[in-house]
């Protein structure tokens, strides 16, 4: 599976822009994607936000529900 298909369109938010997005949105309405590595994201991250880090992407795939808008940081 190419994952460049799976993610597009893409749309580049700034961090006002994002607040804006999720806030009339529940936790279960959008996938929120963190690339991360597993120490960032301890130390902070987005409610409700999937882990998987940028190398591990590609074999994960199937753990992104394909009917939500997906944001991803």
């Amino acid at each position: 599976m190419n994952w460049r298909q799976f993610l597009t369109p893409v749309t580049s938010m700034d961090t006002d822009q994002a607040r804006s997005f999720l806030a009339d949105k529940k936790v279960e309405d959008v996938t929120i994607l963190d690339v991360r590595q597993p120490k960032e994201y301890e130390t902070g991250h987005i409610p409700g936000a999937v882990l998987v880090p940028l190398p591990e992407l590609t074999d994960d795939l199937q753990r992104i529900d394909r009917t939500k808008p997906v944001m991803v940081y």
